[in-house]
């Protein structure tokens, strides 16, 4: 049974319960975890932690798994068989609510940035398709123009070239050649678009990662949790703490989210507009992400990240968009066309705005390291 991990180490009673309860399930299927993996629709990494206890599988999964336990044994599960697994998954998951609902919320967006991946992909190949015919098109005008000015055969029977025939054919391709352009042009952004959506893709998977590796532990309060120290970093001998930038125009909410992340060793600077934060910007771009509500009176969300992308010092660094409006797509596009990277819904999520923050901080201080390697 290649690939089955050891259970997680200081996993409660709960979870290691349903841990050891799927353990022995999943060894009668006598296949390798990226098989059940494949037949469970789920990949191998996400199956391999639903059996070391370090995080819950949802409900349909669970569905998946015992349909095939049924396949492999030829007879039905025992009714009260399936209720203790239920009632072993429900523990588990009261045990971690609070990590459960990052870890739902981080999927979700996941999810959505892998559907941006797909449509955007399928798209790019019609656009593909669409020019390799206009291609082929001008390529068929063209000989027909050299054969209208160069025809062959005999002085007696080459026919004259005609220009009403000529004049057609160069406006057919001029048609065409506006096509390409215009098709061109789309693909370059669905092309811009994709590798958008497969960057967030794996930057969300590394979020999930972070909050995983918390899932199924024994854990103090979660105001007292530090799932990554910066300060054992080794870029940061040499250096400052990581700066994290929150912008806000309510005091309460800036209370909130300091609340959360100084425990995790970041420097924190708050504001309470879009102007303080680009003067804090000016003061120093040594940030490694940016927390920026949306709806601010004034200078918003949308215009202070316009402002601090023009500026070649603060462009690149990562801005997560705050907002109460919601999951919308529409919405998300327009936060990503301002500048975001990523967004958090109010009422945020601890874990979840720790595990984004957390990423960050680690590009921020794998990018310093690289830099300090290049001097």
């Amino acid at each position: 049974m290649s690939g089955l991990q050891p259970l997680g180490e200081n996993l409660n009673s709960e979870c290691r319960a349903l841990a050891q309860a799927l353990r022995e399930l999943f060894s009668e299927l006598a296949v390798s975890v990226r098989r059940c993996a494949a037949r469970c629709y789920v990949d191998a990494g996400t199956l391999s932690r639903y059996l070391a206890g370090t995080r819950v599988p949802p409900a349909d999964f669970m569905d998946d798994f015992l349909r095939h336990i049924e396949e492999v044994r030829g007879t039905r599960i025992e009714q009260a068989a399936r209720e203790h697994l239920r009632a072993l998954r429900v523990a588990a998951v009261r045990t971690n609510a609070s990590i459960g609902q990052a870890v739902r919320q981080l999927e979700g967006q996941l999810k959505a940035a892998d559907r941006e991946v797909r449509r955007t992909g399928a798209r790019e190949e019609e656009l593909d398709h669409a020019l390799d015919g206009c291609h082929h098109a001008i390529d068929d005008l063209d000989a027909r123009l050299t054969r209208l000015e160069h025809p062959g055969g005999s002085a007696a029977r080459r026919p004259e070239p005609v220009d009403e025939d000529r004049a057609a054919i160069l406006e057919e391709r001029n048609v065409l050649a506006l096509q390409v352009a215009r098709l061109g042009a789309e693909l370059e952004r669905t092309r811009r678009r994709a590798a958008f959506a497969e960057a967030r893709c794996e930057l969300l998977e590394r979020q999930l990662e972070v909050v995983e590796q918390q899932q199924g532990a024994v854990l103090p309060e979660p105001e007292l949790v530090r799932l990554v120290d910066p300060l054992d970093a080794p870029a940061l001998v040499a250096g400052c703490r990581p700066k994290v930038l929150l912008v806000d125009d309510r005091r309460p909410n800036l209370m909130a989210l300091e609340a959360v992340l100084h425990t995790h060793g970041h420097e924190v600077v708050s504001v309470s507009s879009g102007q303080e934060a680009l003067k804090a910007l000016l003061e120093s771009d040594d940030f490694a992400v940016i927390i920026l509500d949306v709806q601010m009176p004034g200078m918003d969300g949308y215009e202070t990240a316009a402002h601090i992308k023009r500026r070649a010092r603060t462009r690149d660094i990562p801005i997560i968009f705050l907002t109460a409006i919601g999951n919308d797509p529409e919405y998300s596009m327009r936060g990503y066309a301002a500048g975001a990277v990523d967004f958090i819904v109010k009422p945020f999520d601890p874990w979840a705005l720790r595990a984004k923050v957390a990423v960050f901080v680690e590009i921020h201080l794998e990018r310093r390291e690289h830099a300090l390697g290049r001097d």
